[in-house]
């Protein structure tokens, strides 16, 4: 089985993970390429506070997808409330005009989805797993 690893002080890691926030009631708040670029732009700032790359992102009219890599030490949570309050705060600031389509102000769903994802399917690791103990390996 290969892997893309990452290394860390006391660890070998491959950590990846897709992550969907949408805007509070699904209000269509991404219709500006300013404000597109504005919120990948800050996204971006705030996971390296939070040991996370991004590896890519796509804005759609009422959400965001963000995929990134993390390491052991990443604290998600943190991290996608911590995105949340800072995008919503930078954004309303600085595009006052999309209070007018907000729901009672309120930019982002307190709701998300997070999902890991991997380099191989669920199905492949049990395999190799159940197979250590057939080969000696494990």
């Amino acid at each position: 089985m290969d892997y893309n690893l990452q290394k860390g002080r006391h660890s070998v890691h491959s950590l990846h993970y897709h992550l969907v926030v949408c805007t509070k009631y699904r209000r269509n708040l991404f219709k500006d390429d300013k404000v597109i670029d504005e919120l990948k732009m800050r996204v971006k700032r705030i996971a390296q506070n939070y040991e996370i790359r991004v590896d890519n992102q796509e804005v759609d009219d009422d959400h965001i997808h963000i995929l990134f890599t993390a390491t052991p030490k990443s604290d998600l949570i943190k991290f996608v409330n911590a995105m949340k309050g800072a995008t919503a705060r930078a954004i309303t600031n600085r595009f006052p005009q999309l209070k007018e389509v907000m729901w009672n102000e309120k930019f982002w769903s307190p709701s998300y989805f997070l999902a890991t994802t991997g380099e191989v399917t669920l199905d492949q690791l049990k395999k190799y797993v159940e197979n250590q103990g057939e080969n000696g390996e494990g």
